[in-house]
């Protein structure tokens, strides 16, 4: 007897769309067939709807433990759960401590299994200070190491200089294991910073202040580092089109990298600062209407491998103040992703939706080596959403699961709503409530 039957959907799979029932047992996917004859412990109507893989997402910061005041990993899970999300990659900050080391690896992890609602996996820090703390880090582990290549905004994640990245590549590369760089140049950023904010203190000074160009310059370094060291590398929240097209480039010449994009980029342009103010402040920024476009083309070409929320929420009063460089610079989206690529992309763009889940699911289990996670197949965890694509909505602040209601995607009109979440069979996401599995567990490579 299986122990759940989900009957009348329409499965979305890398080779299109298929009405299709799915039975799970022991928490996986065991049959996917037109009709499933045999019994099961509970069956789940999903006429109408469509079966999407549970959402991966790779990129958070959920700032837990030491800064769980900003987020928390019991709310920010929740979010991720609403949006249809059931793992996440969680980053090495802005919890305190910073994940740099066995110790700290181990209170993260502890952090996790404690309060998630969804499957983890934990990024480690890679930094000039903890190079030699990188083995211990894969022993535990970590999916991969995360280095910024500018200032972090905190004193405790130093950035690489390129002889620190390089090394730490060289031991990423020995130990197989993925690199993520936050890609813009410190040299240019804090001169034009230095520059810009003589001439004023607003949103416009602050998008001169991180170009294009600052994140091409950092692209083009950190390709070459990988290219040498036969490093795996992911470009992390690439926000411009023309920063996609270099690194595809560098890829189709054979150097080992993946790059991931955030809905933000997609969703809203610099111009929306005017309006949204701090909430809408990222690094890299907005970017030009133009420069948008242009990262549309790369997405809808199959440029973009993967689309990660980089949520990275923080108080209120962190948002506000008439200095926009001093205000906090994070995006709190976790539970809009896959809202943004319904709506933006496959409603609007023409996106296919299968190419929808590889992005979200599909290629962020590839490229790290999960072989249990992101399509619905036999012998794949039963993670998955249901979504009503033919309902809309507005979002509104009750709706947010998020420790602080703040978020640039408030009162925007989304296609498609998620009715529920399931996470190895188990619903973590139902009838407006998150209920906490029977077992969470730490993804490694």
């Amino acid at each position: 007897m299986l122990d759940l039957i989900v009957r009348g959907g329409t499965l979305v799979t890398p080779q299109g769309l298929r009405r299709a029932e799915l039975g799970v047992l022991d928490g996986k996917i065991v049959r996917i067939e037109p009709e499933i004859a045999e019994k099961s412990r509970r069956e789940l109507s999903a006429t109408g709807l469509y079966l999407f893989p549970g959402l991966i997402d790779v990129h958070v910061h959920f700032n837990e433990p030491g800064r769980a005041h900003w987020e928390g990993i019991a709310s920010g899970s929740a979010a991720l759960a609403r949006g249809g999300g059931t793992l996440f990659f969680d980053m090495p900050l802005n919890s305190l401590p910073c994940t740099l080391d066995g110790p700290s690896f181990d209170q993260k992890l502890s952090a996790m299994r404690a309060s998630a609602c969804t499957d983890f996996a934990l990024w480690g820090g890679l930094t000039p200070k903890n190079l030699d703390r990188l083995e211990e880090l894969a022993g535990r582990g970590v999916i991969g190491f995360k280095a910024f290549m500018c200032d972090s905004g905190l004193p405790e994640f130093p950035p690489c200089d390129d002889g620190s990245l390089y090394e730490g590549m060289r031991i990423a590369a020995r130990l197989g294991l993925v690199v993520a760089v936050h890609a813009e140049s410190e040299g240019l950023t804090a001169h034009l910073t230095r520059r810009m904010r003589e001439r004023g203190r607003g949103w416009r000074e602050y998008a001169a202040s991180r170009p294009v160009l600052s994140e091409l310059e950092a692209i083009q370094r950190a390709l070459l580092l990988a290219q040498e060291t036969g490093c795996k590398l992911h470009i992390v929240h690439i926000s411009s089109g023309t920063g996609v097209a270099l690194a595809a480039e560098a890829r189709a010449r054979g150097v080992d990298v993946s790059l991931e994009t955030c809905p933000h980029y997609l969703a809203f342009t610099e111009e929306d600062l005017e309006r949204l103010g701090a909430v809408g402040k990222c690094a890299p920024p907005l970017r030009s209407g133009s420069e948008q476009d242009r990262l549309w083309q790369e997405v809808l070409g199959g440029s973009v491998d993967i689309i990660a929320s980089d949520h990275s929420p923080s108080p209120p009063e962190l948002k506000q103040g008439p200095d926009f460089f001093a205000a906090w610079g994070g995006i709190a989206g976790v539970q809009s992703t896959l809202a943004v690529m319904l709506t933006q992309g496959w409603q609007q763009r023409g996106l296919a939706l299968e190419r929808v889940a590889a992005l979200l699911a599909q290629n962020p289990a590839r490229r790290f080596g999960l072989r249990d996670k992101g399509g619905l197949e036999p012998g794949k965890d039963a993670d998955f959403t249901l979504v009503d694509l033919g309902q809309e909505h507005t979002l509104a602040p009750e709706e947010l699961a998020y420790r602080h209601p703040i978020s640039p995607y408030l009162g925007r009109r989304f296609r498609g709503v998620v009715r529920g979440t399931w996470l190895r069979g188990e619903p973590v996401f139902l009838e407006g409530k998150i209920t906490r599995p029977s077992e969470v567990r730490l993804q490694t490579p």
